[in-house]
């Protein structure tokens, strides 16, 4: 036997699959924008104690980096990486060097060779030999693009953000209907009854 065709049932298969679709994006929106808002609490409790730059200056034997130093670094460090951009920059009120290409910048302390690599989602602070002293995920940028675009970066572009927004609007829709139109047609039929019962 043939089922009738009701907008309801179809409704409500729809809502409950836009539900498991939309969840999980719902939860990773509500939990990155909760973080964002709250970004003092949630940075202090991730991310480790920011470490002093001015140890730079007692460093033993500094060595002042021109910007053919820098170059040779970031030969050193990419081999295969071709630096795009090398200009003299202020970071961290310190005057440096900053490279970029191959997804990282390399900022080179002028005054002592400790130098900074940073891509993204993280930056490292090394000593002049190489050694690692520092490293800070940036978090709030994962949290923020993870809010924004629904990915942990931009290779979808706002695609599935904007594909959640639009199941979120017919999982709110089709849930405001499955909501009012059971009580709208008991109230009809109320109204029906009663009116029968008086011409009757």
């Amino acid at each position: 036997m043939l089922r009738t065709f009701s907008v309801e049932r179809v409704l409500k298969t729809v809502h409950g699959w836009l539900g498991i679709f939309v969840l999980p994006f719902l939860v990773a929106i509500g939990l990155t924008g909760l973080a964002l808002n709250h970004w003092g609490l949630v940075d202090a409790m991730l991310s480790p104690p920011d470490y002093d730059e001015a140890r730079f200056d007692a460093w033993p034997d500094p060595v002042a980096q021109g910007l053919p130093d820098a170059l040779a670094l970031a030969r050193t460090l990419w081999p295969d990486a071709a630096m795009t951009d090398a200009k003299p920059t202020t970071y961290h009120d310190r005057d440096a060097w900053e490279l970029s290409g191959g997804g990282h910048d390399l900022i080179v302390d002028a005054a002592t060779g400790h130098y900074w690599v940073k891509t993204r989602l993280r930056r490292e602070t090394y000593a002049p030999d190489g050694t690692l002293l520092h490293s800070r995920f940036y978090w709030g940028t994962l949290f923020k693009t993870i809010h924004e675009r629904g990915w942990v970066d931009a290779r979808f572009g706002t695609w599935l953000a904007d594909i959640t927004a639009g199941a979120m609007v017919l999982f709110g829709v089709s849930g405001l209907y499955l909501f009012l139109a059971p009580r709208l047609r008991r109230r009809r039929n109320r109204k029906a009854r009663t009116r029968a019962m008086a011409q009757g």
